[in-house]
């Protein structure tokens, strides 16, 4: 049985019911895609980062180190990122998941009001990329002092929601390797919004009502303004958040936690039927802000799965596409590689979720992270092998799957794709390279295959 039959899914992404729960392990079944993936020199560089297929071009953009037009110095650890239209010009803005550091960090993030936490050196970058040549314009830090800012998602209103990954804040505590963490001046785990057109750094605002936990990534129902969160541990929830004001996210709202129909505190970890319907609902956190987060990072989890939450495997990426929202579970499946799911709202507090794809090998996908729905409907999934070659897959409307680019940077192959998302008009691909922090600019002929 080849990839084909893998996938079930409809309308814009990955339509064709899927019976079957078999999986592909041999190479030779690996659809078409784009065609073989060739060593390429980067436009504006010369330097080979990347292998694509034949026809595709990139630029590098806004690497690590790098001064900004601001002054400051281009921070490390590229990860999740929108692309957005500002004023006719491209507007990338990209997370920094810069994690526990206490002293000044290695490049420079604002130390004044600006800054959520001086302690604190993750954040956001904006960069102005010019649609014609691909070319970086200019660039400045948009959000600074926060946390291991890993994804987040865009807004139909044109903002950037930045999600901290972890819940450390001034208590002292000790991690499984017995190193002590904590001790910042700020409590964290929180989202907060950057609105694409700014030209400065926004002065951070902590949404609290939509949660504090480790958070990875959030997509938005345009139709509704729901916005739906995914939580970066093994034992994790996926939530979703109703704004009093739809759009305004500082006037607060609801937290809620997934649920099974008919399998409370349901473990979709393992053992899960390809193609197999769940019906599901959402219940209530009572406390989206527990100070008990401090030193439990799964405390609003915990509180969820009392209430019979599902439990997922590290959900990281997630994005909305016609109608449905799309999650990556990283380490998700019996051989725990990584499950793509797919979530149907249906009605005000109903909904379907499927599981649409497990990988039973490495060669065929190995622990996917960032996600995004292409213009043509298929997904981009953004590998993190945690020490293997990594590479951007895609999975089309027919259930296919192939690869389009490995990571070949010289002595950090292993590093992982984050960040990927199309420009508006579906031209460009982008996507980081997390180490060495490095932005790229894909494009080529799209027409030719699935994206």
């Amino acid at each position: 049985m080849n990839r084909r039959a893998l996938l079930l899914g409809g309308g814009m992404g990955l339509t064709g019911l899927v019976m079957r729960g078999a999986l592909a392990l041999d190479r030779s079944a690996v659809a078409a895609g784009y065609g073989k993936l060739v060593p390429t020199a980067a436009q504006n560089t010369g330097e080979t980062l990347l292998e694509l297929p034949t026809g595709f071009s990139y630029n590098v953009l806004g690497r690590q180190g790098t001064r900004m037009t601001d002054g400051n110095l281009t921070p490390t650890k590229h990860d999740g990122m929108g692309a957005f239209l500002v004023n006719g010009k491209l507007r990338l803005v990209r997370n920094h998941e810069v994690p526990n550091t206490r002293a000044r960090p290695l490049t420079s993030i604002l130390q004044d009001e600006h800054a959520y936490d001086t302690s604190a050196g993750g954040g956001v970058t904006t960069l102005t990329v010019d649609p014609a040549t691909r070319e970086l314009i200019e660039s400045h830090i948009s959000l600074a002092g926060t946390h291991t800012n890993c994804a987040g998602g865009p807004t139909p209103w044109g903002s950037w929601l930045s999600c901290e990954e972890t819940t450390l804040g001034p208590a002292l505590g000790k991690d499984d390797k017995g190193k002590v963490i904590g001790g910042f001046e700020k409590e964290h785990g929180y989202i907060f919004e950057v609105p694409a057109a700014s030209d400065v750094p926004v002065m951070p605002v902590p949404l609290k009502a939509m949660g504090r936990f480790v958070h990875e990534a959030i997509a938005v129902d345009p139709a509704t303004g729901i916005i739906y969160e995914t939580e970066d541990r093994t034992s994790a929830g996926f939530y979703r958040f109703l704004p009093t004001k739809p759009g305004q996210l500082t006037e607060g709202g609801r937290l809620q936690m997934l649920v099974v129909e008919g399998k409370p505190q349901a473990d979709l970890r393992k053992k899960q039927t390809v193609g197999e319907p769940l019906s599901c609902r959402w219940v209530d956190i009572d406390d989206p802000d527990p100070a008990a987060a401090s030193t439990n990072p799964l405390a609003v989890y915990e509180s969820g799965k009392a209430k019979g939450g599902a439990t997922f495997a590290r959900l990281e990426g997630c994005w909305w596409g016609n109608g449905y929202v799309y999650l990556n579970a990283t380490t998700g499946g019996d051989k725990l590689l990584g499950q793509v799911w797919r979530y149907q709202p249906q009605g005000a507090d109903k909904g379907e979720l499927v599981l649409l794809f497990e990988s039973q090998s490495k060669s065929v996908l190995w622990n996917p992270d960032n996600l995004c729905v292409t213009p043509r409907g298929g997904l981009v999934l953004c590998e993190d092998t945690y020490g293997g070659d990594c590479y951007l897959r895609g999975l089309t409307k027919k259930g296919e799957i192939f690869d389009f680019a490995r990571n070949v940077y010289p002595g950090l192959e292993e590093s992982e794709f984050a960040g990927a998302c199309f420009a508006p008009d579906g031209q460009t691909l982008f996507v980081n390279l997390q180490l060495p922090g490095v932005t790229v600019a894909i494009w080529g002929p799209w027409e030719r295959g699935p994206f």
